[in-house]
């Protein structure tokens, strides 16, 4: 299918009283890559009792049902059972899981491994009954097409799912699952009166969440999953207080609305797009790495390239005496599926291209690729089992990576 088509689709299915969506990037654990797939791709029990309130019962042991998916995207089509494992809730065993099977092998799009990590729409379509009765599925091919699911519903970030109902728009997941207990959102007396007039930057949430979870005491890689955590529930806070009272009083126009979400979703996107290398600037910082000395951001090099980061420093780099060996240079891109390529050219002297991402794992074909274009993967230790057990022992932590630039310094 053409890019147009999924413009297309995506008009299809975002019809109100039609469908609800479930968005997500596909972790090693949903497809194949992992090698320890149970059924099919995730999806939260809750959710499930959503869309199939019939499942949502003790009375009957394990009850399922079945349904169509169309995997739109790949000309794919299944018949795919859903089950509730209610064990537990009858008191004849410890099982409580909802489960979808019967997606295929590696030839369904949803499985195969090199689909870790692709930003991938399910739009289940909702009877009159309050049922759903069949889903249709977008697994997106490449950047372009995350690029535009992303205009319409803002950024989607690894391990996020996010919630879209037609004709309302992107809701809460905690409408759905149990919300966690945070200190990170702010009450209306939290939020700087200054961030209540002009939408703060990225950088001013982040310096927000690093006082709220300074925790210095933890390890680079927690601390970085950490504040990421905490700056999305910082960033929902100051959006709803600073544009709920402007929806609220209503638009003169259509085009007025669409210039209101247009800016929402410029808030989103852009604080999305800088988040992970300013965490990461942060934490250097942190761990005794000095700017300008033993790590430069943002320095523009040969031909005008701008690499996130160099190390010691872009004087350094451009002294043709300092021994390649002591240079590094590191990449921050949230997912890393198809972008990864982009890192390529960004120091010519340096071999090796560093790239700190925080995607839950990629397949082993992706992997090797990688490795053989000489892109070296930094990863937080926790996100080390959602990738393949083959992939795991080549993945450098952060602090890890940390201490590498430490030794080259020396």
């Amino acid at each position: 299918m053409a890019l147009v088509d999924l413009a297309d689709w995506m008009d299809e299915f975002d019809r109100p009283q039609k469908s609800i969506w479930y968005v997500k990037r596909l972790s090693a654990n949903d497809t194949l890559a992992s090698n320890a797939h149970q059924a099919g791709p995730y999806i939260p029990k809750s959710f499930l009792f959503r869309i199939f309130p019939q499942l949502d019962t003790a009375e009957i042991k394990n009850p399922d049902t079945t349904f169509d998916v169309y995997v739109d995207s790949h000309a794919d089509h299944r018949r795919v059972r859903a089950v509730y494992y209610n064990g537990k809730r009858r008191q004849e065993g410890t099982r409580d899981e909802a489960r979808l099977t019967n997606f295929g092998g590696r030839e369904s799009a949803l499985l195969d491994p090199d689909s870790t990590g692709a930003l991938t729409i399910f739009a289940f379509l909702m009877g009159d009954d309050g049922r759903a009765y069949e889903c249709h599925v977008w697994v997106s091919r490449h950047a372009t097409e995350e690029d535009l699911i992303e205009e319409r519903l803002g950024p989607v970030e690894p391990g996020q799912l996010v919630i879209w109902i037609a004709g309302i728009g992107r809701q809460s997941p905690t409408l759905f699952t149990p919300a966690p207990r945070t200190n990170c959102r702010l009450t209306e007396n939290e939020i700087p009166l200054g961030w209540l007039e002009k939408f703060p930057t990225g950088e001013e949430i982040i310096r927000k969440s690093v006082e709220l979870r300074s925790a210095t005491a933890l390890n680079p890689d927690a601390r970085l999953l950490r504040r990421r955590t905490c700056e999305f529930e910082v960033f929902q806070s100051v959006e709803e207080a600073f544009f709920l009272p402007r929806i609220r009083e209503g638009f003169p126009s259509i085009e007025a609305f669409i210039g209101q979400a247009h800016a929402i979703l410029q808030s989103r996107k852009s604080r999305s797009g800088n988040s992970l290398e300013l965490h990461a600037r942060e934490i250097f910082i942190e761990e005794g790495l000095r700017h300008l000395q033993e790590f430069q951001h943002r320095p523009r090099i040969e031909n005008g390239k701008i690499p996130d980061f160099i190390f010691p420093s872009k004087t350094a780099y451009e002294d043709t005496n300092f021994p390649v060996n002591r240079l590094r240079m590191l990449a921050a891109k949230t997912t890393c599926k198809d972008r990864w390529r982009q890192v390529l050219n960004e120091a010519d002297r340096i071999p090796t291209k560093h790239l700190l991402t925080l995607q839950e794992g990629v397949s082993e074909g992706q992997y090797r690729e990688m490795r053989d274009a000489g892109v070296q993967l930094v990863v937080p230790t926790a996100l080390h089992d959602s990738y393949p057990e083959s992939v795991r022992p080549n993945l450098v932590s952060f602090e890890e990576f940390i201490g590498d630039i430490r030794l080259i310094s020396i």
